[in-house]
């Protein structure tokens, strides 16, 4: 496994809170289904309440970690990994030490993917979001209570994007994700499922350990698309300070 800072020593070099007032925010009006969901997954009012937010992922395919920071009222982020950093400041979003050092298609679509699919379904409580109850889907055979988020025409870059949230009938929690990506152009695109995995609790909330995509086939999950694993989550009740996530003078803006 290729090696980068522990997130603790991390942390200990970017924890310059920013001082910020301490109130609390009122929690927002959601479906009696949806606030079920939520309930199910431990005392929401905390990820509402969060300032920040701090995790390590690692790619099981090949074993390379990524680490986490996030600002959760600006959704500003930055994640370190072994041989490139992405951020997002106030003028876009930047990669450094080049564009050459990511190898992926999409430095602006990349920087926030594993931290939104890692914190659903917390993060549909942001405003433009609306979930409700629909006609149960089945996946593999079986039949799920589902859910679906839809986002307002105005809200993010991919509004046309589709996720459906099929929920575990023992539990009441997220089990499968099925959700559609049009931030390449596609007008149909294909729908990846999601597996939700071992559940760890953090600060009074629960988040999956494993997250599987796998491609559909005749309502059945086939081959695996891609899986990564989280350790070290962190809720805060203050931010980070703004400049860990200002781009560095090596760095480059890139779409």
């Amino acid at each position: 496994m290729k090696k980068i800072s522990p997130l603790l020593s991390a942390l200990l070099l970017v924890l310059c809170f920013a001082c910020q007032p301490n109130d609390e925010k009122p929690l927002p009006e959601v479906s009696p289904e949806y606030e079920a969901l939520l309930d199910a997954h431990g005392d929401w009012s905390k990820w509402i309440q969060a300032k920040a937010m701090s995790f390590s992922m690692i790619h099981e395919t090949n074993l390379t970690q990524e680490n986490y920071f996030i600002n959760l009222d600006s959704r500003k982020i930055r994640l370190d990994g072994f041989n490139f950093s992405i951020g997002k400041d106030d003028t876009g979003t930047w990669v450094s030490p080049s564009r050459d050092s990511f190898g992926g298609q999409s430095i602006d679509f990349y920087h926030n993917l594993y931290f939104y699919f890692y914190s659903i379904p917390y993060v549909f409580t942001d405003p433009g979001i609306t979930v409700s109850q629909v006609e149960n889907k089945v996946l593999n055979g079986v039949s799920y209570k589902t859910l679906q988020a839809k986002m307002n025409a105005e809200n993010g870059k991919s509004p046309d994007d589709q996720y459906f949230m099929l929920l575990n009938e023992e539990t009441g929690r997220l089990e499968y994700l099925l959700y559609t990506v049009t931030y390449f152009g596609n007008p149909n695109p294909p729908f990846t499922a999601l597996r939700y995995e071992d559940y760890r609790e953090a600060d009074g909330l629960v988040f999956p350990r494993y997250l599987t995509g796998f491609t559909i086939e005749n309502d059945s999950t086939k081959g695996i698309r891609y899986q990564v694993s989280f350790a070290d989550i962190l809720l805060l009740d203050e931010s980070f300070d703004d400049s860990i996530f200002d781009k560095p003078e090596k760095g480059v803006y890139a779409d």
